[in-house]
C-alpha cells in the first residue's frame, strides 16, 4: 500500500499517545499494573456502566462473557450472520450451538422479528441467550430485546465492538449508550487499530452485575483468585480465624490468560480522551457520503445519517460490487467487505447451514461495500473516493 493509499480504516496515533506509552514502558509495571484499572474505570464512566474488565482482545472478551454466563454443550444461542466470526465463535468455544437469525435490510442489524420467529418455533427453554451486534456502529435497540429476553428467560451479550459512544433513544426519550449495561448482562468492545479506540490489540467487557464482574476478573487470569474473602480451601487457623500466607492463591475455575498490558491500557486511555472528537468527525464524513450518494440509480442502500450511530463503517449497497471494488483498488482506494455471512463459512456449513437459509443477509452481502471511514480522512481524500465511485458508474 503506497503512502497515498486510502484504506477503509486507520488508527490515529498522536504524540501524546506515544509519550504515555513511553512513560509506561519506563515505569515499574508492564502488565498487571495501575494503568489497567485506570483504563477500566474511565471506560466504564464513558459508556455509563458500573464495571469494566480490560482484556487482550475483543474475541477474548466474547469468550469470557460466554464462560461467565455458563454457556455449555447443547446451549442454543442466537446471533446475526452479518458480523465478524468471533460473535458466533465464542458460543462454539464453550460447546454451545449457534443459531443465526436474519438481518433487517433497512438497518443491517439482527432483525428482532427473525429472533421472535426462532423463539416461537421452539419450546421455552430451548434457547439460552442472544448476541446482538451493533453492526457498523449502529446501536441495537436493546430495550426491545430485553422485553423478549425476559419473556423467554434469555441473557444478552451486546457485541458493541463497532460502537463505543453510540446510542439509541429509549421509550422515555433518553439516550442509552452502547455498553451501559441497562439492558444487557454484558457488553464487549475491541481496540483493534481500525476501531474507534486503538491500543494495538485489546478489548473490554462492561457490566452492571457485580457477580459477573468478579467472575470475569477470575476467568481473565487463569481462574485464580487472591482474596482472603473468596478462598475455599482451609489453610490454617489461629485464634479461630483462617490464616493464609501472603503468597497464597487459589485456582477455582479453568480460566485463561486474557490480560491486557499496561502500555496497551495507557494507549487506550489516551485514545479514550479523544473518543467523542473522533465520533464527531466520523459523523461529518457520513453526512458527506450521504449527500454524495443520495438518489443515484446504482445505490441500493447506504448507512445514512442516523442519530446515535458511531460510524465504525459506512456501508454502500451497490450494483456490480466486485467491479467497483476492483476499480477502487486501481485508484489506491482500499474499500472492504463486511461481512461474508457467517452461516456460509465452511465451518458453519458443516452444521447444515446453506445458501438460502438467511435471505436478507445473503442479499445484503451481494451488494455491500465499506467505504473509507476514519477521523483523519481528509475532505480531499473523501472527495477522491466519491469521485472514483461516480466515475466507475458513469
Amino acid at each position: 500500500m503506497s503512502n497515498q493509499a486510502i484504506p477503509y480504516g486507520r488508527q490515529h496515533i498522536t504524540e501524546e499517545d506515544i509519550q504515555v506509552v513511553i512513560a509506561t514502558l519506563k515505569s515499574d509495571y508492564l502488565t498487571q499494573g495501575p494503568k489497567i484499572k485506570e483504563f477500566e474505570d474511565n471506560f466504564a464512566a464513558y459508556v455509563g456502566a458500573r464495571y469494566a474488565v480490560a482484556v487482550s482482545n475483543g474475541t477474548a472478551a466474547l469468550h469470557l462473557c460466554a464462560l461467565a454466563l455458563d454457556v455449555k454443550a447443547g446451549d442454543k444461542v442466537i446471533t446475526t450472520p452479518i458480523t465478524f466470526a468471533a460473535s458466533a465463535n465464542c458460543v462454539r468455544y464453550c460447546g454451545g450451538e449457534v443459531v443465526f437469525g436474519d438481518i433487517d435490510p433497512n438497518t443491517y442489524l439482527l432483525d428482532i422479528a427473525s429472533v421472535k420467529a426462532l423463539l416461537e418455533a421452539s419450546p421455552k427453554g430451548t434457547y439460552k441467550g442472544i448476541i446482538p451486534v451493533d453492526f457498523a456502529g449502529r446501536a441495537v435497540n436493546l430495550e426491545e430485546y430485553k422485553k423478549l429476553a425476559k419473556e423467554y428467560n434469555l441473557w444478552i451479550i451486546e457485541d458493541a465492538c463497532h460502537a463505543p459512544g453510540g446510542f439509541f433513544i429509549d421509550s422515555n426519550g433518553e439516550k442509552q449508550f452502547c455498553g451501559s449495561g441497562h439492558y444487557a448482562e454484558l457488553a464487549i468492545f475491541s481496540f483493534h487499530p481500525v476501531k474507534h479506540i486503538a491500543s494495538g490489540e485489546g478489548g473490554m467487557i462492561t457490566t452492571n452485575d457485580e457477580t459477573l464482574y468478579r467472575k470475569l476478573l477470575m476467568l481473565r487470569t487463569h481462574g485464580i483468585v487472591k482474596d482472603n474473602d473468596l478462598y475455599e480451601n482451609t489453610v490454617a487457623f489461629a485464634g479461630g480465624e483462617e490464616i493464609y500466607p501472603l503468597w497464597y492463591m487459589e485456582m477455582q475455575a479453568l480460566g485463561y490468560n486474557y490480560r491486557i498490558t499496561d502500555f496497551q491500557a495507557a494507549l487506550g486511555n489516551s485514545q479514550l480522551k479523544r473518543a467523542n472528537e473522533g465520533i464527531a468527525k466520523r459523523r461529518q464524513i457520513a453526512d458527506r457520503y450521504l449527500a454524495a450518494f443520495s438518489d443515484l440509480p446504482y445505490i441500493k442502500g447506504q448507512s445514512g445519517s442516523i442519530e446515535g450511530h458511531a460510524y465504525h463503517l459506512y456501508i454502500l449497497e451497490v450494483e456490480d460490487r466486485l467491479g467497483l471494488y476492483n476499480f477502487l483498488r486501481t485508484k489506491d482506494i482500499f474499500a472492504q467487505i463486511h461481512y461474508i455471512p457467517c452461516h456460509l463459512m465452511p465451518y458453519y456449513r458443516q452444521f447444515g447451514w446453506k445458501e438460502g437459509d438467511r435471505l436478507q443477509s445473503e442479499q445484503y452481502y451481494k451488494h455491500c461495500i465499506s467505504l473509507p471511514m476514519y477521523p483523519t480522512l481528509t475532505e480531499d481524500e473523501q472527495h477522491n473516493v466519491i469521485t472514483a465511485i461516480k466515475e466507475y458508474y458513469k
